[in-house]
């Protein structure tokens, strides 16, 4: 049994205890089960029921439904029940933690904290997508580690995923790339240096411009040219798009990340006709200053441009045909699109113009927002340079772990290895700790720091567990321990493995990995109090036993909790 089966088998006893108030009502035990908080100070009992909520559907004050809760409580691991000013609190016991969770825990191992919520569904993820020809920075960061993220929490709960990366590879400015290619570049200079080279030229094309305006106009026409087909602009096009994807792909093998598609905004173009025909069909087009929109102002928005003056589609009507494609492609019971704040209106605006559009899936169209990054207050511009390239970031802390490793265990297998995973690992648990639609002034020094609550410190702790099992010679948990007093660090650091099924839920449900990457926090200082407090190797029996076992149960929790934000869990360190 764990938590979760513990507080539905409770709400089944309250609500037998419900009858004695001779009161008709809806209450179901799953619900009441959800209702369930976890106190802030554990002399308040390890689970409360809010009974405030409760009132309505009750006819009776909160107190009242408390105390009778209370008066004909009764469950199996629960030592006491009492009612305080409102609430119900349950105090869960110790054999619970020990016999139920441990064993688990144990038990359970790589699958620990996941679910089958899931299973049958579904689910699309629209994230990373930066813009082919540009370098990936640390404005793509939050899409690509939220995203993918999300992703492994779905997975984790039961969830078919389908991870799209929705390239930005269409739009005027593959016209000034390809002007820029032409008047300053060459195909061996291009493909030795990669993106880096197709960025030199796309900034000098902007500088170019200036003194040159007429480039502007060139650069529209040959984008015409590209629209219209034209063989050589396509194969230059199509060109450049590789030499982006294979450089985005060194980037996403350092985060673990593989993509089920890559259609960008291009595969959508000749899509884009059929959405346009069946919005005029359906009398959603309206003529605004000679072009086409659909009017949104009954809902408190802005009108959704569909077709400019001249009778071009734009981006609105692409998203629309990719939502479209992504249902009738993949049968999804959700689309979830991570991207920045700035978006929240043009999403709102397209999932909107969908609904309007009949299709009741509609409803199933999630956007995620994340705040946006500056580089000391400095905000992002590819333009102008004013960029972190996400390799050099990577590098510069695999660089700094390599020189710690180096003073203090110098003969580390595979340390190179080990180096990447905790000097990526350090930047991405940077970013995920903190709210997603939080605005982040990213410092290079506060990134690389390896000091406090960071992804070092939870990698270490991960390997600080692995060396005492390995050492203590931990085979498996095999037999019962016997009677043993569990003192309070091991109960605080049980209680805490405990919740990580529910930290599973409560992250997906908010779509929020930060959930996540704090509890992993929660973890590494419950553990490592245990570490201080409660001898392991040198302890005999079954005390020895016992917490050999806790270790084996945080390195599990701990190692799953790191997947689930894109991190790996080195064994040495």
């Amino acid at each position: 049994m764990d938590i979760k089966m513990l507080r539905l088998t409770a709400a089944e006893s309250i609500l037998k205890s419900f009858e004695t108030l001779n009161q008709s009502h809806d209450l179901i035990a799953a619900e009441l089960a959800d209702m369930f908080e976890y106190p802030p100070d554990p002399s308040m009992g390890d689970l409360a029921l809010p009974c405030f909520r409760l009132s309505k559907a009750l006819r009776r004050s909160p107190v009242q439904i408390a105390q009778t809760a209370a008066a004909g409580f009764s469950c199996e691991y629960i030592r006491k029940a009492e009612a305080v000013n409102g609430y119900l609190n349950l105090y869960i016991s110790n054999d619970f933690y020990l016999e139920g969770i441990l064993s688990g825990i144990l038990a359970q191992g790589d699958s620990y904290g996941s679910s089958n919520v899931g299973n049958g569904k579904n689910v699309v993820l629209d994230y990373s997508s930066p813009n082919v020809c540009k370098p990936f920075h640390i404005g793509h960061l939050g899409t690509t580690v939220i995203g993918h993220s999300l992703k492994k929490l779905f997975e984790f709960s039961g969830y078919n995923c389908i991870g799209v990366n929705h390239l930005g590879d269409w739009g005027t400015q593959f016209g000034k790339q390809i002007v820029a290619y032409r008047r300053w570049g060459n195909k061996e200079e291009v493909e030795a240096k990669g993106v880096d080279g197709l960025v030199e030229l796309y900034v000098r094309f902007h500088n170019e411009a200036e003194k040159h305006p007429e480039l502007e106009e060139e650069a529209r026409v040959e984008f015409t040219k590209l629209e219209h087909g034209d063989p050589a602009n396509l194969a230059l096009w199509k060109w450049f798009i590789e030499i982006s994807i294979a450089d985005y792909k060194k980037t996403y093998r350092q985060l673990g990340i593989e993509f089920d598609s890559y259609c960008g905004e291009s595969f959508y173009f000749d899509k884009a006709g059929s959405i346009v025909d069946e919005l005029r069909e359906k009398g959603l087009l309206k003529i605004d200053n000679g072009a086409s929109i659909v009017d949104l102002e009954e809902y408190g928005m802005p009108p959704c441009m569909i077709l400019k003056s001249d009778g071009s589609t734009i981006y609105a009507v692409r998203d629309i045909a990719a939502a479209k494609y992504r249902k009738d492609t993949y049968d999804f019971s959700k689309c979830v699109y991570i991207t920045s704040s700035q978006q929240c209106l043009h999403f709102s605006q397209v999932f909107k113009v969908v609904e309007l559009m009949g299709y009741k899936w509609a409803a199933d169209l999630v956007h995620v927002p994340y705040g946006t990054v500056s580089i000391n207050g400095a905000r992002l511009a590819t333009r102008t340079g004013n960029v972190i390239l996400l390799r050099d970031l990577f590098d510069t802390a695999i660089e700094k772990v390599r020189e710690i490793m180096a003073e203090k265990n110098p003969d580390l297998e595979n340390s190179a290895e080990v180096a990447e995973a905790v000097g990526v690992g350090a930047i991405v648990f940077h970013y995920l700790y903190n709210n997603r639609i939080k605005d982040i002034n990213f410092i290079m020094e506060d990134a690389l720091s390896f000091d406090g609550n960071t992804g070092p410190y939870a990698q270490y702790t991960h390997a600080r567990a692995c060396s005492i099992l390995e050492r203590g010679g931990y085979c498996g948990a095999d037999s019962k321990i016997g009677d043993v007093v569990a003192s309070e660090s091991e109960m605080s650091l049980i209680k805490t493995l405990a919740a990580f099924p529910d930290k599973v839920s409560d992250a997906l449900s908010a779509y929020e990995p930060s959930v996540i990457t704090r509890y992993i926090i929660e973890i590494c200082s419950a553990f490592n109090r245990f570490y201080q407090d409660c001898p392991i190797l040198s302890s005999e029996g079954n005390v020895r036993e016992l917490r050999l076992r806790l270790t084996k149960a945080a390195e599990i929790t701990l190692r799953n909790a790191l997947s689930l934000i894109c991190m790996k869990a080195p064994e040495k360190i």
